[in-house]
């Protein structure tokens, strides 16, 4: 796959078929998650897969409650004032990451990875990225989510026997499946409305209106 095509078309596929992911197309994805950069080359990270129906059933609970306080409480006002406005985008936003929720448990495979001795997540990241990008290279899609951790980490990490008291924390987690939509270029604002060049507030030098990739014309 085109580089650029990764890059652009790599973005929160929550709706998936439930077909198993095959274990090597897993140990590719894994294989590219850890040649990712990090820290002093610490690699101070661990992941951990789940396919295990029970182990997944433990945990949709879990997740269930932490969207459901995070929607009672920090995004409250953001949600009535979407609701009030007919928003339809972000309400659609909304409704994606509640079907997230509500089939935590059937996604064939999720990741967690898991960090210590890196509180701004610039080791942990960039290798969840590449598993996610890899992923896509072979027709996976993926979102990611930190939600469990803010609300139920120390109960999931039980339920998944992450040793106590070594420092482990869990970082985030991601759904995996072969979507049942289609891939495109995900609507954001233009990078020149964003992006500022040498002092907060300048312009970076450039505009561009539309994403400079897109699929050829007869796709």
């Amino acid at each position: 796959m085109d580089l650029l095509e990764a890059l652009y078309t790599t973005r929160a596929m929550r709706r998936v078929k439930p077909d198993p992911i095959p274990l090597d197309v897993q140990k590719q994805i894994m294989d590219a998650a850890v040649r990712a950069p990090s820290g002093g080359n610490a690699q101070g990270w661990r992941f951990l897969l789940v396919d295990d129906q029970q182990v997944k059933d433990r945990l949709a609970p879990l997740y269930q409650d932490a969207l459901a306080r995070l929607y009672a409480g920090h995004y409250k006002r953001q949600r009535e004032i979407a609701e009030a406005a007919g928003d339809q985008r972000s309400l659609n936003v909304m409704k994606s990451s509640q079907h997230l929720a509500d089939h935590f448990a059937e996604y064939p495979l999720l990741l967690f990875a898991f960090t210590r001795n890196d509180p701004s997540g610039g080791s942990i990241f960039p290798s969840v990225w590449s598993a996610q990008l890899a992923a896509r290279g072979h027709g996976v899609g993926t979102a990611l989510t930190t939600v469990l951790g803010l609300f139920h980490g120390a109960e999931a990490m039980k339920i998944l026997g992450v040793p106590e008291g070594k420092g482990w924390e869990l970082a985030c987690t991601v759904t995996f499946g072969y979507p049942t939509g289609r891939w495109g270029v995900a609507p954001r604002r233009p990078v020149h409305e964003v992006s500022y060049r040498n002092q907060w507030g300048e312009p970076v030098g450039f505009e561009a209106d539309e994403p400079l990739w897109g699929y050829p014309a007869s796709e």
